[in-house]
């Protein structure tokens, strides 16, 4: 009986645990969603009830959808949400056309522009 021993069996092997590997990392479905903020009105005055009846998880993908000249969207803590302010070295997004990945736990949005966080344009988002 032959015996597959020596460095061909062994390449042999480390080359079918390689393409096993990468199939099974292909093979993992991705699990983030990803959600216009505001649906087709996007971030504004309005959207702060947006997030009621949704389910986030952590890796999901907001996208904050503004007219960068009248809005931003800041990450703030539950202090500057709380408060409509934004902390110190707060991350401030201003593109109009913002993705932001949700964290576990809760993530909290503002807008920064005068009266708008106070007049309700402001989004805690729990992800599980």
């Amino acid at each position: 009986m032959a015996q597959f021993q020596g460095r061909g069996s062994a390449r042999l092997g480390m080359a079918v645990g390689v393409i096993l590997l990468c199939l099974l990392v292909h093979s993992v479905p991705a699990h983030a969603a990803v959600y216009t903020v505001g649906g087709s009105s996007g971030w504004s005055l309005t959207s702060g009830n947006w997030p009621k009846g949704k389910r986030f998880r952590a890796g999901d993908v907001l996208v904050f959808n503004y007219d960068s000249t009248s809005h931003n969207v800041v990450a703030v803590d539950r202090r500057g949400y709380t408060s409509c302010t934004s902390p110190a070295g707060a991350k401030v997004y201003n593109t109009g056309k913002d993705q932001v990945t949700l964290g576990k736990g809760i993530n909290y949005f503002i807008c920064s522009f005068p009266g708008h966080c106070q007049s309700g344009m402001k989004m805690a988002i729990a992800a599980v």
